[in-house]
């Protein structure tokens, strides 16, 4: 998600951005240390996948128009859907609200058997 957010914070650099630029970013909405070859992975990752795209000449990059609409989609399911629905099991959270989680929590548990994943510890 911190990924995805700070990619969010670079859709009007009409320079493009660079590996540092978006490491900081990163480190900022994590809180933590983000090390230079976990930003080298992760920019090659999503260049691989069409997500970005290297600036001929230039150690810079820029979001393709996937790029920015999977930044925008994820950033807006994290703060619309899935912060709302962590809180969902505190006391004081509406019975729609804990029923919405347990309905998705079922889903992704049946999806995740089906596709024989490893149950999470």
């Amino acid at each position: 998600m911190a990924l995805t957010g700070a990619l969010c914070h670079t859709l009007l650099a009409a320079t493009g951005f660079t590996n540092k630029h978006l490491r900081v970013l990163i480190a900022g909405l994590l809180g933590s240390d983000y090390r230079p070859n976990q930003m080298t992975y992760d920019l090659r990752r999503l260049r691989l996948n069409g997500l970005i795209r290297r600036l001929p000449g230039h150690n810079r990059y820029t979001l393709t128009p996937d790029g920015i609409r999977i930044a925008i989609f994820y950033t807006k399911v994290y703060h619309r859907l899935l912060v709302p629905l962590t809180s969902a099991d505190q006391p004081q959270a509406p019975p729609e609200l804990r029923a919405a989680l347990t309905t998705i929590t079922q889903h992704v548990d049946h999806y995740a058997t089906r596709a024989r994943l490893p149950r999470a510890a």
